[in-house]
């Protein structure tokens, strides 16, 4: 009985050194829970909704109701009042029959929907460095930071291979455009949620990677054949789904290849999810839909009706619904005319429930919004985010052996671009002697000069472009004729892409612009930290994945 109930509802999650007895306890809880509940019960719990703090009492008004009336399986968190949050997420756990799954995108930390904590870096940025187990150090910490605040499921980390640099919704998301870099990278991260009792995502199945169309606003089209699928877009979930990590978001996109209908979604497809997914990838974990709000869907399908499709198709989760009583209503129906099975309904909520119990959440501790936004922004955050952006640090080219930086000489810093650089000047004035020239005052340098030239790109959010403009493509070329030029890109690697850096002597990419990106960047310059990253993409034919020349700290 033991073993076959195992077979039935196994997790792909679960946490280490399980024994007999503490198998034995969840699965009896399992079995109680899942017999109290009533059929609507248990439909109930196959809907995520989303919870926003910034939108009104009215708004959270329904949200309560929603919850109360209709016993869903949990919240997704929003933007963007921790302690808020906190309060109500207490308030609702209090009033679950069943303890309620709490998540949130939190791909470089809950700084991406709470502006009060801390920014991690973004996947392009951890994809450039060496050392993997540093990414499960810092996933550690962004799992410390989700426990404060009573979240269960971080929705990541992004396994799409970004092998489009015009991917207009991925880019600085992906770990890079090499299945190897990525794999090992996001195995990384997992394990660092998982090891501490946070359920990780990888996504968007199967490959949001080569696409130049945002699914928030429209179904981008994925046209490759079915080797290129396997062997770049697909490659690191099936490399990443024998090692025990708890989810899998489905995209919504249209694969033509893997799916025969006319524009119909991954998320929707039964041939992608449980055909491909289930039963040819073996995958046993939780699948869970991509928001169901995006344009991609939300314009082609009624609330309700695509909740009702996304079960039909394999999913066991529906993210971000907008129909949650619509969707149980149409689900029903289908079994009713035996177009689902029961056991569908049996099989997801007895895999979410095992999932629940494996998380903790059968003995939910309420949180304690005080203090809260220190707790998820301080010293030890700076101190590993630091870390992280000095081991991401590529070194693409040193000519001249301008580095590291010599106390006993004068340099020149040009800012360029559109975004702060103070933080950068200052600290390199730590170790240098460096004078700041506006890009209108260069003809005042010295020729044969040491100048530093800053490409500062505006970095506030993942999506913002990565181009160059022509004004500082010119001032880089005038400088690099008779100068001796250090280039820093605080931007993406992509924005190299059409920039000439043949006349030029120097070129470090840090991959952001923000205080603890420049930090770290004027730290290595002054010689203080080694430089040893790798370019995580395919920028251009000169600029390769994995390209990057190590350089040792200064000797003390």
């Amino acid at each position: 009985m033991f073993l076959s109930f195992c077979l039935k509802i196994s997790a792909q999650y679960q946490p280490k050194n399980l024994s007999k007895s503490d198998l034995k306890k969840a699965n009896d809880w399992v079995e109680k829970t899942y017999n109290s509940l009533s059929q609507d019960e248990k439909l109930g719990q196959l809907f995520i909704i989303a919870l926003y703090t910034n939108k009104g009492e009215d708004y959270i008004e329904n949200v309560r109701n929603i919850v109360t009336n209709e016993k869903i399986g949990g919240l997704i968190l929003m933007q963007d009042d921790a302690a808020r949050e906190i309060d109500l997420v207490n308030e609702f756990q209090s009033k679950s029959k069943v303890p309620l799954m709490i998540g949130m995108d939190a791909e470089w930390g809950l700084f991406q929907r709470i502006a009060t904590a801390h920014k991690f870096p973004w996947a392009m940025t951890l994809g450039a460095i060496q050392d993997k187990s540093l990414i499960k150090e810092m996933s550690a910490k962004i799992a410390e930071d989700c426990h404060r605040m009573g979240i269960n499921w971080d929705f990541a980390p992004v396994v799409d291979v970004n092998t489009n640099p015009n991917n207009p919704i991925i880019g600085n998301r992906s770990f890079g455009s090499e299945v190897s870099n990525v794999v090992t990278s996001a195995l990384a991260y997992s394990e660092g949620l998982q090891d501490h009792q946070i359920l990780a995502a990888i996504k968007h199945f199967p490959g949001h990677g080569d696409t130049d169309t945002d699914s928030h606003l429209d179904l981008p089209v994925v046209s490759h054949d079915l080797n290129r699928l396997n062997s770049v877009e697909i490659a690191p979930f099936k490399a990443l789904m024998d090692k025990g990590i708890g989810g899998v978001m489905v995209a919504h996109l249209y694969v033509p290849a893997l799916e025969s209908g006319k524009n119909i979604p991954a998320s929707i497809s039964k041939n992608v999810i449980t055909g491909l997914l289930k039963e040819k990838l073996g995958f046993k974990g939780l699948i869970i839909t991509d928001a169901l709000n995006m344009g991609a869907v939300a314009k082609r399908y009624k609330p309700g009706e695509l909740d009702a499709l996304a079960f039909k198709a394999g999913n066991d989760i529906m993210l971000f619904s907008d129909g949650v009583k619509e969707g149980k209503r149409l689900i029903q129906m289908a079994i009713d005319k035996n177009e689902i099975s029961p056991n569908r309904v049996e099989e997801s909520v007895k895999k979410i429930l095992l999932t629940k119990y494996f998380l903790g959440l059968n003995e939910y501790q309420p949180r304690n919004p005080e203090n809260i936004n220190y707790d998820l922004n301080n010293d030890s955050h700076k101190k590993i985010v630091q870390k992280m952006y000095s081991n991401a640090l590529t070194l693409l080219k040193d000519e001249k052996k301008l580095l590291p930086l010599s106390c006993k000489e004068t340099y020149y810093f040009v800012p360029l671009e559109e975004a702060p650089y103070q933080t950068f000047l200052d600290q390199m004035n730590l170790g240098a002697t460096v004078i700041i020239k506006k890009p209108e005052e260069i003809s005042t340098i010295p020729t044969n000069s040491k100048v530093i030239v800053g490409l500062h790109k505006d970095n506030s959010s993942a999506y913002k472009p990565y181009k160059i403009s022509d004004s500082s493509k010119k001032i880089l070329a005038d400088l690099s004729k008779n100068q001796n030029v250090i280039l820093n890109v605080f931007g993406s690697a992509y924005a190299l892409k059409d920039v000439d850096i043949s006349n030029v002597s120097t070129v470090l990419v840090a991959y952001e612009n923000n205080e603890d990106s420049m930090i770290s960047t004027a730290n290595a310059l002054n010689g203080k930290t080694k430089i040893w990253g790798r370019l995580p993409v395919l920028v251009n034919d000169q600029l390769k994945a994995g390209m990057g020349i190590d350089l040792d700290a200064k000797k003390k």
